[in-house]
């Protein structure tokens, strides 16, 4: 079943699909499809805050229980490893300052840069792909709880 995400506003739909697009390579490890599907999220607004939701429930679902610093380093782990054998450029620090930024921990540092929005854009679907292998639900579902979530968050603010 391939979802319309026609009730979104523009900005909102160019998110959805190129993530879509994009959490789709990096399952199916497409390296050629995976170059232009990031190209496009990368120059979608707020994608890296949708996508940053989407993870969070996904460790929410995976890890219901709550995660410790081991759960963290399993991800990590399992992501690089995964994502390192079709795409050599995987950055382990951005992944983890995703995770973190995800879990409300991150702090960067005076030395410590956060990751740009094109960084953010190459690494935020490989870690969505490698956490939806264990929910087996479709990215979709995510998507759609991520954009209600900033809504509801852009409402009461």
């Amino acid at each position: 079943m391939t979802v319309t995400w026609r009730h979104l506003p523009a900005p909102a739909r160019e998110i959805a699909e190129a993530a879509t697009e994009a959490v789709a390579a990096a399952r199916d490890r497409d390296a050629e499809a995976y170059g232009p599907a990031v190209a496009r999220l990368t120059t979608a607004d707020r994608a890296g805050l949708v996508l940053g939701g989407v993870v969070r429930l996904l460790l929410e679902e995976t890890h219901p229980d709550g995660l410790d610093g081991d759960d963290v380093r399993q991800v990590l782990e399992r992501c690089v490893r995964s994502s390192a054998e079709w795409c050599p450029d995987v950055d382990p620090h951005v992944l983890l300052v995703l995770l973190a930024s995800t879990l409300g921990v991150y702090d960067p540092g005076d030395d410590d840069a956060p990751p740009d929005p094109a960084a953010i854009a190459r690494h935020a679907p490989l870690l969505v792909a490698d956490l939806l292998a264990a929910t087996g639900r479709p990215v979709a579902d995510y998507l759609t709880a991520a954009f209600a979530e900033v809504a509801r968050t852009e409402r009461h603010d």
